[in-house]
């Protein structure tokens, strides 16, 4: 394995653990529950409800919104504007929108690998990067999510061309080889979706919705985070429209397994009132119609569960639970593997996660969020 690789690589971005971790947390599934709560007050305005997923992932989150959003705005057409740069999340959630685009068809949809900074704009910062967008239009021909799909399918090439990344020679992070948007829509719906589809070079976009779900390091600074992430999206808010903040908050029975071989371990450096406060710090100047919302922790603090089969915590617990509950604990804590190859060969891991697993009777974890709101 080379030194830049080694130097490069972050537990977060590794797509084993964070296969695993979606698959055996309920994460993704109780945030959408929570965005669908913090919006029952959305009206949007013509021409379209218009939303950004400040990443979708899998868009486990998105398309489990979209039907929620569908049920209360059946006839309204979508914006759906998603940032991703992982090329194999751009491939599995387009492999999900077949369904969205039958049962709502008045739905526009765009990918975009670009910045936060230029995502919400659909515009990339640089003259350079201008020059070398990446642009298509998808108008999916046909009725049926059958066919909706099988054209979908046949981007895949784009996508692999498209969402190439190059790791950052600063930070190691990702970084877009190119900046690139998909924009698909059905072609039947065409007409009546002139006004809301986007046209290269178009810049001016405003959302109803932002939802910001982890979007940042947890061991970045507040300055950071809302400098680099949530300044840019909340930039983006239409009159009335809201962003939904959700990160972790480490007051959970994950950050026990954790601490029980990191004992100093503290990655949740900025609770959302500090998040808040710089917020307000960055933006009441040249936003002063911007509100910062916080909520008690009755409202704002929510748990999400490791799944667990009633039955297997009654007897000896499975390697393949302690597994399981040790990689959700390590990855929410965003612990690298330079920390973890260390920690995992003395074994005393092993023996932590048991007895938390025990102790609790489970595993769980707690998310908290808060809203930046745009004044009509």
């Amino acid at each position: 394995m080379s030194d830049t690789y080694e130097r490069h690589f972050r537990f977060y971005d590794n797509r084993e653990k964070y296969l695993l971790f979606v698959s055996t947390c309920s994460e993704k599934q109780v945030i959408a529950e929570r965005v669908a709560l913090d919006i029952r007050g959305l009206r949007p305005g013509p021409p379209a409800l218009r939303v950004f997923d400040a990443g979708m992932g899998d868009s486990t989150v998105l398309t489990r919104l979209m039907r929620d959003l569908h049920r209360q705005f059946p006839t309204v057409p979508f914006l759906i504007v998603g940032k991703e740069i992982s090329q194999e999340d751009i491939r599995i959630s387009l492999e999900k929108m077949a369904d969205r685009f039958s049962e709502h068809p008045l739905t526009v949809l765009v990918v975009t690998n670009m910045l936060y900074s230029e995502a919400p704009r659909l515009f990339p910062g640089s003259k350079a990067n201008q020059a070398r967008l990446n642009w298509l239009e998808v108008p999916l021909e046909g009725s049926t999510a059958f066919e909706f799909d099988e054209q979908i399918r046949d981007l895949e090439r784009v996508i692999q061309d498209w969402w190439k990344t190059t790791p950052s020679e600063r930070t190691g992070n990702p970084l877009y080889d190119t900046p690139s948007a998909l924009v698909l829509y059905r072609k039947d719906h065409e007409w009546p979706l002139a006004p809301v589809i986007p046209r290269q070079g178009d810049t001016h976009h405003e959302y109803d919705l932002v939802v910001a779900a982890q979007p940042f390091r947890a061991r970045s600074t507040a300055s950071v985070k809302v400098r680099n992430v949530l300044a840019p999206l909340a930039r983006s808010l239409a009159p009335g429209g809201c962003m939904v903040v959700i990160q972790s908050t480490g007051k959970d029975p994950g950050m026990e397994i954790i601490r029980g071989i990191w004992p100093e371990e503290d990655p949740f450096l900025t609770p959302r009132q500090e998040l808040l406060r710089e917020l307000n710090e960055q933006l009441s100047d040249d936003r002063p119609e911007l509100r910062f919302l916080s909520y008690p922790d009755s409202r704002a603090q929510f748990r999400y569960d490791l799944r667990l089969p009633p039955s297997e915590l009654e007897t000896t617990i499975s390697t393949s639970t302690v597994l399981a509950a040790w990689n959700a604990a390590t990855y929410v804590a965003q612990i690298d593997d330079e920390r973890l190859r260390p920690a995992m060969g003395q074994g005393d891991y092993i023996d932590v996660t048991s007895e938390v697993l025990q102790k609790y009777q489970g595993l769980w974890f707690v998310d908290e969020s808060f809203n930046v709101a745009r004044v009509a």
